[in-house]
């Protein structure tokens, strides 16, 4: 068993999809309309085109925002992103504007970050050993 696809829900599937691709770097795997405004909206890492997908789901269902909102005010990241560096993507990432909850902090052997993905999420960053 392997994990194939997770999701985050997402205030503005297109704001979504620019953050996710054109800030963080992954690419737009599957984008297909599912009615209204609504989309199948899939993007994956770079590195591993054919690898775990995570869905930009629409937070249009009435538990997301309380769920979101508390998870916000906790500071609580909804999801875990593995770099390489953790400080060289916070500059980075800080150099195009994007906010940080969390600088960078080391804990132990593992160094994390976390940003506001400006769709209504925490996202941790983090590195790890080999």
């Amino acid at each position: 068993m392997k994990i194939h696809l997770t999701s985050v829900f997402v205030d503005d599937q297109a704001k979504a999809l620019h953050f996710y691709t054109e800030i963080l770097g992954f690419v737009k795997k599957y984008d297909v309309p599912v009615g209204g405004n609504d989309r199948w909206l899939t993007v994956v890492s770079a590195d591993e085109p054919g690898g775990t997908e995570l869905l930009l789901e629409p937070a249009g269902h009435p538990a997301v925002k309380p769920y979101r909102d508390a998870l916000v005010a906790d500071g609580i990241p909804v999801a875990q992103f593995a770099v390489d560096d953790v400080r060289a993507e916070f500059e980075r990432l800080s150099g195009l504007g994007v906010r940080f909850t969390q600088d960078p902090l080391e804990m132990g052997p593992v160094t994390t970050a976390v940003l506001d993905d400006t769709c209504g999420n925490l996202i941790q960053i983090a590195t790890q050993p080999q």
